[in-house]
């Protein structure tokens, strides 16, 4: 029997959000296929490189609120999360605390096209306990 799913994660990453969302429309169907609630999150850096951005927490989720009227999940359950961090880990850290039920990611950095699986989702694959759907881009 297949197992029920009630709460998908979806990293965005925001920088890239513009030309490939593929797994955030993956992530979308599926939650309205199933019935679930989607946890869309995006994760801002520790140290921001952009000097003008004086609250980074509060400036991503800005940008993330975009996103989300731009591409809208109608017909389902949509949670905004803004982590500050390290992506791969505050994925993992997320998708336990919250016990989400499976993931769904992007493959790779859009511009990186030498690699196969990229290096935040073979981190969260190998260490997330949930299932994890990777879209490859």
């Amino acid at each position: 029997m297949a197992r029920e799913t009630k709460l998908i994660l979806c990293p965005v990453n925001l920088r890239h959000a513009a030309v490939d969302f593929a797994a955030y429309d993956e992530a979308v169907e599926m939650a309205r296929r199933r019935g679930a609630k989607l946890i869309v999150t995006t994760i801002a850096p520790e140290m921001e490189r952009n000097l003008n951005i004086r609250d980074s927490e509060a400036f991503w989720k800005q940008e993330l609120q975009k996103f989300i009227r731009s591409h809208p999940a109608e017909g389902i359950e949509v949670e905004l999360v803004v982590r500050k961090g390290s992506t791969h880990r505050q994925i993992v850290k997320l998708a336990d605390e919250r016990k989400v039920d499976i993931i769904v990611m992007e493959s790779a950095n859009p511009k990186v096209k030498d690699y196969l699986l990229g290096t935040t989702a073979s981190h969260v694959v190998a260490h997330a306990d949930c299932s994890v759907l990777v879209v490859r881009t």
